[in-house]
C-alpha cells in the first residue's frame, strides 16, 4: 500500500448526507454529496428513517458519480475510509455495510473514521498541513464542541460540549417557533440581519460563576454549553407578545437568539484556547456556514491572538472528503486498518480517532 501519497476513498452517512469523496494525499479528486434534507422539511427535523433509506438509494450512484468525476476505479484505491461514529445508528449502517462490501469485494483496507476529528482533518484538503497548537470549534446540527488537536490522527481531547441541545439543533426549534421552517439555520442567519441583536436579552447559558469558575479553580462547565434554556427563553417571549395581543418583531427575536448563541459559543471557544495555549483553531460544522458566527469568531480571535482558519462551506458540512482526508493522514501515519469486524458507535468520543482492528 502506498503510505506516501495514498488515494483513499471516503464515505459518510452519519445524518442525512450521503457522501463519498476521494483524496490522493491532501489532493481532493471530487465531493460528492447526496442530501435528503427535502424529505425531513415537512417534519421539522431529520428523520432517522428516513435519512437511512435515502442513503441505501444514494450510495451507489454517488459512489459512481464520485469515481467517475475523480477518473479513478476501485481497483486503483490504496485504501477505504468511513465514519463509524458518531452519529444515527441506521445511517451509519448504511455507509459502514457499503464500506466493508466494498473493502471485501477489493480486498483494500478499511479504515474506521470518527466523523468529528473528520471534521478537523478536511482541514488539510485547504491550506494542506494543520499548525500546531491546534484547537477545533465544531459547530453543527448534532454537535458543539471545542476540541485540542495535539495530533490529528493520535491525540485529540475534548475541551468542552453542549451538554444538551447543539447549536444546529436550537436554531431548527427556535425557527419552528417563529414560523420560518426547516431547516432553521439559513432563514434565523438572513432575518437576524434585518432585525436588532440587542432588542432582547435572552440569557446566555452556563455562564454563572458557579459553572464557570476560575482558571486556577474550573467550574463543573468551564467550557461547556446549553442552549435548552435559551430555546424556552425564546418560546416564552412568543408567548407573551401573543398573549398581550401584539404584532411578533420576529426580525428582533431571531436576531438576538442568534446574537445569544455566537456570544456564548465564542467567548467559551477563545477562553478554552487561551488557556490551553492554542494558538491555531479551525472551525467546521455546518453552523459554520452563519455569517455572525464566521463574523464574531474572527473578531474575537483576532483580538486574542489566535489564528482562525474556516474551510470552505462545501467542506464544512457532512462529506466524504473529510472522511477520505482524515484516512489518508490516518495511513500515511502508519495507522493499521480497521478489518471488517469493527461495528458502528453512535456515540463514539472523540478521543477514538480510528478503530485498529482488534487483535487476532
Amino acid at each position: 500500500m502506498n503510505r506516501t501519497d495514498p488515494l483513499v476513498l471516503g464515505i459518510e452517512s452519519s445524518c442525512d448526507e450521503t457522501g463519498i469523496g476521494i483524496v490522493r494525499g491532501t489532493d481532493l479528486l471530487t465531493n460528492t454529496v447526496s442530501s435528503s434534507m427535502d424529505e425531513h422539511v415537512r417534519f421539522g427535523g431529520v428523520i432517522p428513517e428516513i435519512a437511512s433509506r435515502a442513503h441505501l438509494d444514494a450510495m451507489v450512484p454517488a459512489l459512481q458519480a464520485a469515481l467517475a468525476e475523480a477518473g479513478v476505479t476501485l481497483a486503483e484505491l490504496d485504501a477505504i475510509a468511513v465514519t463509524s461514529g458518531p452519529g444515527l445508528s441506521g445511517a451509519l449502517m448504511v455507509g459502514v455495510s457499503a464500506a466493508k462490501a466494498l473493502a471485501l469485494a477489493t480486498g483494500k483496507p478499511l479504515y474506521a473514521i470518527n466523523h468529528l476529528v473528520a471534521h478537523v482533518g478536511v482541514g488539510v484538503l485547504d491550506g494542506g498541513e494543520l499548525p500546531e497548537n491546534l484547537g477545533a470549534l465544531l459547530v453543527s446540527g448534532g454537535h458543539t464542541e471545542i476540541l485540542r488537536v495535539a495530533d490529528l490522527t493520535s491525540d485529540v481531547e475534548l475541551l468542552g460540549s453542549t451538554i444538551d441541545d447543539a447549536a444546529g439543533e436550537a436554531y431548527d426549534k427556535v425557527a419552528r417557533i417563529l414560523g420560518l421552517g426547516y431547516p432553521g439555520g439559513p432563514a434565523i442567519d438572513r432575518l437576524a440581519r434585518e432585525g436588532n441583536p440587542k432588542a432582547i436579552r435572552f440569557p446566555r447559558g452556563l455562564t454563572q460563576p458557579k459553572y464557570m469558575g476560575t482558571a486556577e479553580a474550573p467550574g463543573p462547565h468551564r467550557y461547556d454549553w446549553s442552549f435548552s434554556g435559551l430555546k424556552t427563553a425564546v418560546a416564552r417571549c412568543v408567548e407573551q407578545y401573543e398573549a398581550a395581543g401584539q404584532e411578533l418583531p420576529v426580525a428582533d427575536i431571531a436576531a438576538s437568539f442568534q446574537e445569544a448563541v455566537v456570544d456564548v459559543i465564542t467567548a467559551k471557544a477563545v477562553l478554552a484556547c487561551t488557556e490551553h495555549g492554542i494558538t491555531n483553531l479551525l472551525l467546521g460544522g455546518g453552523v459554520a456556514a452563519n455569517s455572525r458566527l464566521r463574523e464574531l469568531t474572527g473578531e474575537r480571535c483576532a483580538a486574542a491572538g489566535i489564528t482562525l482558519r474556516v474551510p470552505p462551506i462545501s467542506l464544512c458540512t457532512d462529506n466524504g472528503a473529510m472522511v477520505a482526508a482524515l484516512g489518508a493522514q490516518v495511513v500515511m501515519a502508519g495507522g493499521e486498518p480497521s478489518g471488517i469486524g469493527f461495528g458502528t458507535d453512535p456515540s463514539l468520543p472523540v478521543t477514538s480517532i480510528h478503530l485498529a482492528a482488534a487483535p487476532a
